[in-house]
């Protein structure tokens, strides 16, 4: 009824790029911050980027400035993150959030929060290696 759903995860060289998709169902996204997420094995999630919900502020860990974008399709209810450059360390399950409440900067730098996030979606794998 309510949920988020990642997809455009896959093996890529290094230097490749990928785009994640995250739909949602039962609920508009524009309302939402919306986050994506990672996680490596024995590791906690760490906040990739995050976007807004009214304005389109936007904010990426510095490991992924200049490398990733992330954007709305409100008509189809979506997120993307875009992912040029990859890295073998980019490898890790990438999950979307979705919050209320939750500004851009708190959403992706406070991992204290990740619980209480209102929709978390189940995850899709992104493998880079040559």
């Amino acid at each position: 009824q309510v949920q988020l759903v990642e997809s455009g995860g896959g093996l890529v060289q290094p230097g490749g790029s990928l785009r994640l998709s995250c739909a949602a169902s039962g609920f508009t996204l524009d309302d939402y911050t919306i986050g994506w997420f990672r996680q490596t094995p024995g590791n906690e999630r760490e906040g990739v980027s995050c976007i807004g919900p009214s304005d389109g502020t936007t904010y990426f860990a510095d490991s992924v400035k200049g490398r990733f974008t992330i954007f709305r399709d409100n008509s189809k209810n979506s997120v993307y993150l875009q992912m040029n450059s990859l890295k073998p360390e980019d490898t890790a399950v990438y999950y979307c959030a979705a919050d209320w409440a939750a500004n851009v900067r708190t959403m992706c730098v406070l991992t204290s929060v990740q619980a209480k996030f209102n929709y978390w979606g189940q995850g899709t794998q992104v493998t880079v290696s040559s």
